[in-house]
């Protein structure tokens, strides 16, 4: 087991108590034995602190104090921790059983890799299925045109993290893509395709409760990938592919926001931009579309029925594990 890489992970909380306490099992419950997990909290007014305090003698540290901002928050666990490879988990998401150790072997298989990023299941706020994101094997350019990792299920080298630089605290949305592309323009990256992690979808998170924002924030990475000279030369040759993602990525939060009628603005802008990126969903557009009759249960059904059929698919323990989410010091 020495030969095994110590592993850090860090969560930033700010008022999830309803999640954070599985958040925090997913971590501890990891059969991987060099651990060690930082919790930041920006000052939570919950019940947040009471948590984090019935698990503090299992956590490296933590803290509770204002910050500004997610970034701020997570280069702070960041800098408190040690191990060669890291991550963090926000405080409404949750790993799936066996996570790090499947990250780890990934990266000893691959050593050249800086980070590696598995799949993900996105469940609602009671834990159930709603869809498997399943990624591709991507690389640099992949991510220039805007395609997403699922932040839950990356897991980094500290030596890659250092020489990119911690999160940019300018970033409030997009602040993991900009890292994953500095991340990319210096190291291979790689993927695994294991289920690591899931990420929670309800009306207090980010993704939702901001959705538009996600879409200024694509916007400014655009302008910081244009002014880059390492990436000046694959810029040029994918132009149309960068900024028919920018609009894609644009239109489905604006969508995601409840702004149907920006979202169809934004996707024609993507069709027009290069018609590939705009149709690899073709089916957000069709809901968006939908959404301005005022006709959303055709998402609400759609997405219903590939989550049971989906469910299906898991294995009976992953499945399992989904109906007893942890609580208390056990299951």
């Amino acid at each position: 087991m020495s030969d095994l890489p110590l592993v850090s992970i860090v969560t930033p909380s700010y008022n999830q108590s309803a999640y954070l306490e599985q958040t925090i099992c997913s971590v501890l419950e990891q059969e991987y034995s060099k651990l060690e997990y930082f919790v930041v909290d920006g000052g939570s007014s919950d019940d947040s602190v009471e948590i984090i305090r019935k698990y503090a003698p299992r956590l490296q540290g933590w803290v509770s104090e204002k910050d500004s901002g997610q970034a701020d928050a997570i280069n702070k666990g960041f800098a408190q921790t040690s191990g060669q490879v890291i991550a963090w988990l926000n405080s409404d998401d949750f790993y799936l059983p066996g996570a790090v150790a499947a990250a780890v072997q990934a990266l000893q298989e691959h050593p050249a890799w800086g980070l590696v990023y598995g799949d993900m299941l996105a469940v609602d706020r009671k834990g159930d299925l709603l869809n498997i994101q399943r990624f591709g094997e991507w690389g640099l350019e992949d991510l220039m045109c805007y395609s997403i990792l699922g932040q839950p299920a990356v897991f980094m080298r500290r030596d890659a993290l250092q020489q990119a630089g911690f999160l940019d605290t300018r970033f409030h949305y997009m602040l993991d893509h900009h890292l994953w592309l500095r991340i990319a323009s210096v190291f291979p990256i790689g993927h695994t395709p294991r289920l690591l992690a899931a990420a929670r979808f309800h009306a207090g998170a980010k993704n939702v409760a901001s959705a538009p924002e996600f879409g200024n924030d694509a916007w400014e990475v655009y302008r910081w990938m244009q002014a880059q000279p390492n990436l000046a030369a694959s810029f040029h040759k994918l132009e149309k592919e960068i900024l028919a993602g920018v609009y894609w990525i644009n239109g489905r939060y604006l969508s995601e926001g409840g702004r149907p009628g920006e979202a169809l603005n934004a996707f024609m802008h993507s069709l027009a931009a290069y018609s590939p990126t705009a149709l690899r969903d073709w089916r957000r557009i069709l809901f968006t579309l939908v959404q301005l009759t005022g006709g959303d249960g055709l998402k609400e059904s759609y997405t219903r029925r590939r989550a049971r059929r989906q469910a299906d698919e898991l294995p009976p323990e992953l499945a399992a594990y989904l109906k007893t989410p942890c609580k208390g010091e056990g299951r």
